[in-house]
């Protein structure tokens, strides 16, 4: 985002506020060019028409921002029927986390603090005026071991769900690999007890000794969803072990996937297995 912003002039739009049904929800937002866009507000024409809004707003040096109302009707030919209140600013520096949205004359500063949540009605928003930032979606914390060619599918699936990915691996060779967190065989261990209770582990190792050190970690702690790749004879192997240590396996999903996807190939196994978080373990 920086370097989008040293080189071409840059515009956002975030869903300040929703009524009804709308295509997504307050903090969702996308970036604008003149010849690009980044991310997305829910399509269609309430898309269609912010960004034609992020243009104009770029085409003149004084403009900083805007607020614009749209039902979802027949205005617009979507049949949501709900509304929708977004904000259009230009974008001059990466834009900081703030619980407050400040609506300067120059600009949308984000700081800390309280303020009244913004309405999809009434008067909108004034230079002056302080209303509270619109919250993203939720996020489920979820840790991914093993970044071979599965756990790298599996990456590319979960890439725009709603989840905090921190993926980890302890081979020097994927080092190197974006988003990769390089660990000590003798400090993997350590990384699961970081989880928060709700969050998901997802285990796919190239070591299957590794595979079951991972899952005791897993099941003495207090994730939602533990998910462990292998078949049915591994489960059967892991779950004789890990009773005799007197660990409870309830919560141990093995194989991972949702029941009747049968393909083995990576980009399969990934699809299955980000649709299984979905349902069991979404924020």
């Amino acid at each position: 985002m920086t370097e989008l912003l040293k080189t071409h002039a840059t515009a956002r739009i975030t869903v300040l506020a929703t009524e009804g049904s709308a295509p997504r929800g307050p903090g969702t937002a996308m970036t604008v060019t003149v010849d690009s866009v980044d991310g997305t507000i829910g399509g269609g024409n309430l898309e269609y028409r912010a960004i034609e809004q992020a243009r104009l707003l770029l085409a003149h040096p004084e403009g900083k921002w805007r607020v614009q109302d749209y039902p979802l009707g027949p205005l617009l030919g979507q049949c949501c029927g709900g509304r929708v209140r977004l904000l259009i600013e230009r974008m001059d520096e990466a834009l900081p986390d703030g619980t407050v949205l400040h609506f300067a004359p120059d600009r949308v500063a984000r700081e800390p603090g309280d303020a009244p949540p913004l309405s999809a009605r009434g008067t909108r928003p004034e230079p002056g005026e302080r209303w509270a930032a619109p919250a993203d979606i939720p996020r489920t914390p979820l840790m991914l071991f093993g970044a071979g060619h599965v756990g790298r599918a599996v990456a590319r699936a979960l890439d725009g769900l709603p989840y905090l990915v921190g993926w980890y691996d302890t081979r020097p060779d994927y080092a190197d690999l974006p988003g990769v967190t390089l660990c000590t065989d003798d400090a993997i261990e350590e990384c699961v007890g970081e989880l928060q209770r709700h969050g998901a582990i997802l285990i796919m190792t190239h070591d299957h000794a590794l595979d079951y050190r991972l899952a005791r970690a897993a099941l003495s702690g207090g994730a939602r969803y533990i998910g462990l790749i292998g078949s049915h004879t591994k489960r059967a192997r892991f779950v004789s072990r890990l009773e005799a240590e007197a660990i409870d396996v309830t919560r141990l999903t093995c194989p991972i996937g949702l029941p009747g996807i049968a393909g083995k190939e990576p980009a399969v196994i990934a699809a299955s297995v980000a649709a299984q978080l979905l349902i069991e373990c979404a924020p």
